[in-house]
């Protein structure tokens, strides 16, 4: 079967596109621009993705689908499972196609036009897209000198018209983490009735006895909802699944507005299957971690300020400069993730990378 229409639009078709009404901050909002790929000779260290292959177990549960039937939308094997972790009902669970997903569906359903989300800024990147396409209207919170998120002036950015505050810890992409005991003062100072978003996408990560630990807080909050990933840790990134962990008023209302049958059959066994070899990916966490660390230590050795990380990653504050570095690691074979004009952030990957990776910034960090 050929498609018979295989040329590409004409000018006039094109022009004529644009009478359609669309919503201009829509069409002004950059896509959401994922990590470059690389070469089979390179490291792809721009995405944050788990670099150990799949394991055996969760290739064995996704190789036979009938992916000509729909998957189960609720994803009830899964939220039972997580229900009994964490010592909840599965109402308090809702799962998507990655936590973005979720957090795309707690922001649709608490903010509308004119309403205002919180966050900090640099955070992860896919927060401005996600609170315009909602309607509403982002405040960003400059992060402090050492990269971290300022509690303090989150709070006094809350106004009346503010529905949701987004706090991400660890940071992507600076890796630093938020502490338990500023968490709970923050979440005393903020009204009762405003959502408050924990995305912790690489808890797992996180060797900081003092950093907030959103399980921990289950329950103790009527308006807090946590959020974590199984792309991350667990290494399922290709097949996007996260959850959420809330009171049933707020998940329900998320629920209400999440696209139907998003989280795949593959995505569902997948994380079943997982889960039941956890302590195995956990020890390959704990490989990437201790590889972190060794790298953090090892560029504040060269004269890199980087702040603390406690993620997967590492933050290079490379200024004016982040492009041409960027650029002299991709040279190198290094594919990373530049932000100009403020850094780069790099994956914590393959351990013949890091030799590399240390080499480069050595020279570089001279020119800065």
């Amino acid at each position: 079967m050929t498609d018979a229409r295989t040329d590409a639009p004409t000018d006039a078709l094109f022009e004529a596109a644009r009478a359609v009404r669309l919503r201009p901050e829509i069409v002004a909002l950059p896509a959401y621009k994922q990590g470059k790929p690389a070469a089979a000779d390179a490291f792809k260290l721009s995405s944050n993705e788990n670099p150990f292959p799949p394991h055996p177990a969760v290739l064995a549960a996704i190789r036979d689908l009938d992916i000509n039937r729909y998957p189960d939308a609720s994803a009830l094997a899964v939220r039972e499972r997580l229900a009994a972790r964490h010592g909840v009902t599965t109402d308090e669970v809702v799962v998507g196609a990655g936590s973005v997903s979720v957090l795309s569906q707690l922001i649709s359903a608490a903010a509308g036009a004119g309403d205002e989300v919180v966050h900090a800024w640099r955070s992860f990147e896919a927060y401005p897209g996600l609170i315009t396409v909602a309607g509403a209207v982002g405040v960003r919170v400059p992060l402090t000198e050492d990269a971290r998120h300022d509690l303090p002036a989150m709070r006094d950015a809350i106004t009346d018209r503010s529905r949701v505050l987004i706090i991400c810890s660890p940071n992507n992409p600076t890796g630093t983490v938020v502490g338990a005991q500023e968490f709970a003062e923050l979440m005393a100072a903020v009204p009762p009735s405003l959502l408050v978003v924990l995305d912790e996408a690489y808890a797992e990560f996180v060797r900081d006895s003092s950093a907030v630990d959103g399980a921990a807080l289950l329950r103790r909050y009527p308006n807090l909802v946590v959020l974590r990933t199984f792309s991350k840790a667990y290494g399922l990134a290709g097949l996007r699944v996260g959850y959420g962990i809330g009171p049933v008023p707020i998940l329900d209302a998320a629920r209400s507005a999440a696209i139907p049958l998003s989280v795949t059959e593959a995505a569902q066994r997948a994380v079943l299957a997982a889960l039941e070899v956890e302590d195995e990916l956990l020890a390959n966490v704990g490989v990437l971690a201790a590889r972190c660390a060794r790298v953090q230590e090892a560029l504040r050795e060269q004269g890199w300020a980087v702040p603390v990380s406690q993620g997967n990653f590492v933050w290079l504050p490379t200024g004016d400069g982040t492009s041409r570095i960027a650029e002299a690691l991709g040279a190198a074979g290094l594919v990373v993730r530049a932000f100009p004009p403020e850094g780069i952030r790099v994956s914590i990957g393959e351990e013949e990378s890091v030799a590399t990776l240390l080499r480069i910034c050595g020279e570089v960090v001279r020119t800065l």
